[in-house]
């Protein structure tokens, strides 16, 4: 990976405290810092020891013929911290512009070295990632079939029957048309071809665990006899592949860092390995000399139950998977294999009469960490000691594993916390009062308690439950309640927001108003939903919010519209309510957070507070003590521990489940699906990996077929500027161009340079084109996007959109590149390209905090030609509704005739909440 340019001046001066490794460009600078990061205490601060791992409960072992014991090991204390780092950390400009710097640190800096471990000097040149030739394509014969069974079994995922009769159909065609090759003969040969490959190769294995406890002579409940296998890969390869795959090699951070703005010196918190966890545990991990120069990675895990078929019989399966904090956010978030399934757990299941007994409810829950301690045993050696693995760029070096965050929903949570429910997984607030501030849990504090306190305190003051061991207690440097991570999706989108807020209007309304009238108020509030105008990426609702199962991704696009459709119907408080909580999602879901952002959040969560009392003031609630909306206290920290919240979201399982559960799943016959399910998943990890060696190795260039480009959509369209005027019925359309060239080829000159009279203007008589849409490529990390952060995004403008009514996207149009926000921006709505303009005003709503437009004239539309260029992309919005109900007639193609007022929706996605601020 290459590294940021090393720079020797500029940041020149460090600060001397034992511990800090902040540079500065003058004293000033490094005077300011030392007074208020390091003033003169009276008595230094206590460091609390970590605790001493211990073992699962002896009453659960895995019953495993020739795999070795799980019992887990005592390392002892870690020793004294030194008094001094013998090393500052190193200043280095980052990105273009030097408007960055990061701080690395100086102990673990992921130095290369050869197989055997040996560092290599400085400017080594890496060994070839493949010694394989450019027209090599074992184990396929040519480009052709390789193409050919990566679309079959990956992209189209082609039943082994079909298959065949297209198999059968192209030799025939081969045959007759003079060829005496052919390729694939039948399904068995693809798939065999596909297992000869070595690359993505981690094999499956099982063991099984059952109840080794005491077992009452008679009237023994079933469970306590029954035995459950689990399959796993083992995630040390699983792991190593990872840090091996080329195409994450400049999408990679090998050390923690600290990152600053260097005009300012503020910090930013962005990818994994920039939050203080990872910081720390290189400190931790540094006292051993023969660590540094090594690379920490921190081993990701989540886990989410997820049901396949409710129709077929209930079919669920629990997929574990994994991950490293070295590859950046926007990577995992983008699907590319950064994110990998390591085992299926068990969930044993017993009969009514025993299901929520005490002792089966403990033992399903120790199964679950006894399983996950035994399937990352092999990572536990280089948790302690380095071994060598090789790099995306072609490098060795040493590396040191660590457990990293656990990504997890609540009911998730408590079971890894080993704790009751309603209760916090974080922090120690009482369940009947969660947002008290209290301490945060730690490792150290329940083993203490464990050992000091009897059954019932540990459940009713700690909610601790005393019989449960938690996995990390066999690992070194491993703490549960902290590496719990942030859940978007459940605790703020499908909680807070859906489950919370969504459900309380509907209460107030038929507290407030009864039943009838307030049916009434609620089928208005479905009709302004529909009626909202269509939107890049933005599903529709075309019976409203009233559906039975709902998904993380309608309750991502019910917050989008919601807002303005209730305003008018609920108090000013629940507006603004609903807004905080909004702007409190979207600012953690951004991409880069600052010392700035975090103040922001903090802001947005006490103002939620404030406005939520307006649901226990009226009687919808009678307390906010509700886990999902506490955890939001715990942001701010868990942020500057982690880094940006998006890269750790349970959202990036549940995409995964649909590639490594639900359509593997599908494709099997559906008899012991498990088994068959699991070597899809192999196959699967086999043709990816073969597609990053093909295309480092540039064999991927050119495709094997080509297609023949989609007609036009729509009618004939004009193809000069006269036709197009009488087309879009804009008779000075001709007038308008001749401005808009002057604009364009006279934009630094004098008044007097520029032709005055309109027929003295540069004019245009050849031959144009229509297009009925545009791709508009911007830079939204916050959003889900490419690996880069770039977003594409089509902006609309059909005469007849899918056969229907037309349509015509509004738009953003940059007009001052130096203002902020909307204060540099118009709204457009246009017309192939033409538009009339709308202006804005001077500050955003009050209650929605969304800006508010207007067309610009009341009568005849105001038209203009602008460059592309100036459209920055496409704009969403949605009618000021006002108090009076919707009539039905009026349907989504109406409303930008119709209103003449409209909120600029902020909430479209998360660039617009960046832009329209």
């Amino acid at each position: 990976m290459p590294h940021p340019h090393r720079v020797s001046s500029g940041l020149g001066i460090p600060c001397m405290k034992p511990g800090c490794n902040r540079w500065f460009k003058n004293r000033s600078g490094h005077t300011q810092h030392v007074n208020a990061k390091h003033p003169v205490f009276l008595q230094p601060p206590t460091l609390t020891q970590p605790s001493i791992p211990c073992s699962p409960s002896p009453a659960l072992a895995p019953d495993i013929i020739g795999l070795g014991d799980t019992g887990g090991t005592d390392f002892g204390d870690a020793g004294p911290m030194d008094d001094e780092d013998p090393l500052q950390s190193s200043a280095e400009f980052f990105g273009a512009g030097e408007r960055l710097y990061r701080n690395y640190h100086p102990l673990l800096s992921a130095r290369p070295c050869d197989t055997e471990g040996v560092f290599l000097p400085p400017g080594t040149l890496p060994p070839p990632l493949t010694e394989k030739t450019p027209d090599n394509w074992t184990p396929y014969k040519s480009h052709v079939e390789f193409e050919l069974a990566d679309y079959l079994f990956t992209k189209n995922q082609t039943p082994a029957h079909s298959i065949d009769h297209l198999l059968n159909i192209w030799a025939a065609s081969l045959i007759q048309a003079g060829s005496k090759a052919t390729l694939f003969p039948d399904h068995c040969d693809v798939y065999r071809t596909i297992d000869n490959t070595p690359l993505g190769d981690v094999k499956w294995q099982s063991f099984s665990v059952k109840y080794t406890g005491t077992i009452p002579d008679e009237g023994a409940p079933p469970w306590m006899a029954d035995s459950h296998d689990v399959w796993f890969r083992d995630p040390r390869d699983v792991v190593r592949n990872m840090l091996a795959n080329p195409d994450f090699a400049a999408e990679m951070d090998l050390q923690p860092y600290r990152e600053f703005a260097t005009e300012n010196d503020e910090r930013q918190w962005q990818d994994f390995m920039s939050g203080d966890w990872g910081w720390a545990q290189a400190d931790i991990i540094s006292k051993d000399a023969d660590t540094h120069g090594s690379t920490f990675v921190p081993v990701i895990l989540g886990s989410d139950k997820t049901t396949i078929s409710v129709a077929t019989g209930q079919n669920d399966y629990y997929p574990l998977y994994a991950s490293i904090g070295n590859v950046r956010n926007n990577v995992r978030r983008a699907h590319r294999n950064a994110v990998a399934v390591v085992a299926f757990l068990a969930m044993p299941k017993t009969t009514k009469e025993h299901a929520d007994t005490p002792g089966f409810r403990n033992f399903r829950c120790q199964l679950f960490h006894s399983s996950l301690s035994f399937i990352l045993k092999n990572l536990k050696p280089a948790m302690m000691k380095p071994e060598v693995a090789r790099f995306g760029d072609g490098h060795y070096r040493r590396v040191v594993y660590g457990l990293g965050p656990y990504i997890a929903d609540y009911e998730e949570q408590v079971r890894l916390a080993c704790i009751l429910q309603n209760w916090c997984a974080k922090c120690l607030s009482h369940h009947g009062n969660l947002d008290e501030i209290s301490l945060n849990r730690s490792r150290a504090h329940a083993d203490a308690l464990i050992e000091e306190c009897d059954s019932g305190t540990l459940r009713f003051e700690y909610s601790l439950v005393g019989e449960l061991v938690p996995f990390t207690n066999d690992f070194p440097r491993a703490d549960i309640h902290e590496l719990l991570a942030p859940d978007l999706l459940h605790q703020l989108i499908k909680g807070a927001y859906k489950d919370h807020l969504v459900d309380w209007v509907e209460k107030y309304l038929l507290q407030t108003h009864g039943k009838r009238q307030a049916s009434i108020i609620l089928d208005d509030i479905d009709r302004r939903i529909v009626a909202v105008p269509p939107f890049p990426g933005l599903r529709r609702f075309p019976q409203g919010r009233h559906f039975k199962q709902w998904t993380g991704d309608d309750s991502k696009v019910l917050m989008k519209v919601y807002l303005p459709a209730i305003k008018g119907y609920v108090p000013t408080d629940v507006v603004r309510a609903f807004r905080a909580l909004l702007e409190f999602c979207y600012l953690i879901r951004r991409n880069v957070i600052t010392e700035k952002s975090l103040l922001e959040i903090q802001d947005a969560l006490t103002r939620f507070h404030t406005y939520r009392e307006v649901f226990r003031t009226t009687g919808v609630v009678p307390t906010f003590s509700l886990p999902r909306q506490h955890s939001m206290t715990h942001y701010v920290y868990l942020i500057r521990l982690f880094g940006a919240p998006n890269g750790l979201c349970s959202s990036i399982m549940e995409s995964k489940h649909i590639k490594a559960v639900k359509e593997p799943w599908r494709r099997s016959s559906r008899y012991k699906a498990l088994g068959q399910m699991l070597l899809t998943n192999q196959r699967l990890d086999k043709l990816a990996a073969s597609r990053v060696d093909f295309r480092i190795r540039r064999m991927l260039s050119g495709t094997c077929l080509s297609s023949v480009l989609a007609s036009l959509e729509g009618r004939k369209r004009a193809q000069s500027v006269p036709a197009l005027a009488s087309e879009l019925h804009i008779p000075h359309l001709v007038d308008l161009v001749r401005q808009f060239l002057t604009e364009q080829l006279y934009p630094d000159k004098e008044l007097t340079e520029v032709p005055v009279s309109i027929m003295d203007c540069p004019h245009f008589d050849g031959r144009i084109r229509v297009f009925n849409s545009a791709v508009s490529t911007f830079f939204a990390p916050s959003d889900l996007s490419g690996i880069g952060g770039m977003k594409r995004e089509y902006i609309r403008v059909s005469p007849k959109w899918r056969n229907g009514h037309a349509r015509k996207d509004c738009v953003f149009v940059i007009t001052d590149l130096n203002a902020h926000g909307m204060w540099g921006m118009d709204i457009a709505q246009v017309l192939t390209f033409f538009s009339f303009r709308l202006r804005v005003g001077d500050a955003p709503d009050n209650d929605t905090g969304m800006w508010m437009v207007k067309s610009s004239s009341t009568g005849d539309h105001v038209f203009a030609v602008i460059h592309a260029d100036t459209i920055f992309r496409s704009a969403h919005l949605i009618p000021v509704y006002g108090t009076d109900p919707l009539p039905s007639v009026i349907k989504p193609h109406h409303v930008l005739e119709i209103f003449t007022l409209f909120y600029v929706n902020k909430y479209a996605d998360h660039h617009a909440f960046e832009i329209a601020c």
